[in-house]
């Protein structure tokens, strides 16, 4: 590399420290923002409900399950004894 190819060594860290800045400027803007923390509380809700219609779906399909095996050992039973 030439002489003509590289930045000056204040060039460098003025723009190093221009890039910092907007970096921080844009951290702060964020944080300052109510999106995010709107958007992670709306994700938990909805984590909770998945779990508990889950949970629902379970208990319901266990339930249902007990009552099909019930009926159909009861069929099984009264028709044998015909």
């Amino acid at each position: 590399m030439n002489g003509a190819d590289t930045i000056p060594f204040g060039v460098g860290l003025q723009r190093r420290g221009m890039i910092m800045r907007n970096l921080c400027d844009a951290v702060v803007r964020f944080i300052e923002r109510e999106d995010g923390p709107t958007a992670v509380e709306y994700a938990v809700m909805l984590a909770l409900i998945v779990v508990v219609c889950l949970g629902a779906i379970t208990t319901l399909g266990q339930n249902a399950n007990g009552t099909f095996n019930n009926v159909g050992l009861n069929g099984t039973l009264t028709g044998s004894g015909s």
